[in-house]
């Protein structure tokens, strides 16, 4: 199979990308997907929600901040501030039906080679040649599960299907961002314990940025969740590693201290980045994070553009979708303009007007006064 621009991954940065292709008229794409599209959301654990509240603002200049289109709205179509993964998955399965998207499921990049000037996506389905790739694969198939000796004995947050289902009482969370607090605020409303273990104190920052900062709506349920007294935070203090023994498990902790549990310990560290999977194809700075153009190309590989949340231009993070999304028209632009193609330059132009076409990243820096 032959294609101009093969997206890899079908969440909302891949869907995304695809909606815009098909507005401005330009066909000659395909998605691949090594599941389902949405397959990410459908995985998170029952009880969690999107920390980013939708609401219809259309016509006053405010996109539904989990929409990843114009005219789109996760609130207009669930009647809900906060969706379920189940039900942001299935949104996204919607906007793939009603677009008419390209997509095709069931089908695993499982490696990835240039030559010529072309890309070739080896799937389980057959070879696939391209002249363009955009990678979409996001990061939460990626757990970062072994940050540390001995954390095979743990579960990482990803893998759990609902918190009141676990059996146990008293639990250990590892990792005190989003995951970490939505973890210990589940379990301790599904009357549990828990304590949380983190080499920071997020909790306490005063970072403006929600990218740095725990959400608004996480610190309101954290609040509920102190009162219930069911709930310890220790920051300051890094899990070193993990043993077993005999009926417990044991922290061993960075302060020289060590806590011990019964039940296996959660690991709330977060997740790999998705553009790993092709990790020669990218130039990586010493954090991990992947070097890219002004127009999200890999400074390494040409013709290889980065989305979703990933994307990293100095101290700019664009990892909830309300960012990655401003992206998606900059990446297109470059492409289309590249290849020639012809397109509805009025599409981009609508795009921008609903603060989906960041080009100027000076605007950026988050600040407040009160």
């Amino acid at each position: 199979m032959e294609t101009k621009i093969a997206i890899v991954g079908a969440g909302p940065a891949g869907i995304g990308l695809g909606i815009l292709l098909e507005k401005v008229g330009f066909k000659d794409y395909v998605i691949l997907e090594k599941y389902e599209v949405g397959a990410t959301f459908f995985q998170w654990p029952k009880e969690m929600k999107l920390i980013t509240p939708s609401f219809i603002g259309h016509g006053f200049g405010s996109l539904d901040l989990n929409s990843i289109a114009p005219e789109t709205s996760p609130a207009f179509s669930f009647e809900k501030e906060h969706l379920t993964g189940e039900e942001y998955g299935t949104f996204l399965q919607m906007l793939s039906q009603h677009f008419k998207l390209k997509v095709e499921e069931d089908t695993e990049v499982k490696r990835v080679e240039k030559k010529n000037g072309y890309y070739r996506l080896h799937t389980d389905e057959g070879c696939i040649t391209a002249e363009y790739v955009i990678w979409a694969t996001g990061e939460y198939q990626f757990p970062n599960s072994k940050p540390f000796e001995g954390a095979e004995l743990a579960i990482h947050n990803s893998e759990v299907e609902s918190w009141a289902e676990l059996d146990g009482d008293e639990f250990t969370i590892i990792g005190g961002y989003e995951s970490g607090i939505d973890a210990g605020y589940h379990l301790v409303m599904n009357k549990k314990s828990a304590t949380v273990f983190s080499r920071s104190s997020l909790w306490e920052s005063e970072e403006v940025d929600p990218s740095l900062s725990l959400s608004p709506y996480t610190k309101e349920r954290l609040v509920s969740a102190m009162e219930t007294n069911r709930l310890q935070l220790k920051g300051g203090v890094e899990v070193l590693k993990i043993e077993k023994a005999a009926e417990d498990y044991v922290l061993y902790l960075s302060d020289g201290s060590s806590h011990k549990t019964k039940t296996k310990p959660i690991l709330a560290t977060g997740f790999i980045p998705g553009a790993k999977q092709i990790q020669s194809f990218f130039e990586w700075d010493e954090t991990g994070v992947p070097l890219l153009s002004e127009q999200d190309e890999s400074t390494e590989s040409h013709n290889l553009f980065l989305i979703g949340p990933n994307v990293r231009h100095k101290e700019v993070i664009f990892c909830f979708i309300y960012k990655f999304r401003q992206r998606f028209a900059v990446v297109a632009k470059e492409i289309l303009d590249r290849a020639g193609a012809d397109y509805n330059e009025s599409v981009l132009e609508h795009y921008r007007k609903n603060n989906m076409f960041l080009d100027d990243l000076t605007c950026c820096e988050v600040k407040c006064e009160c």
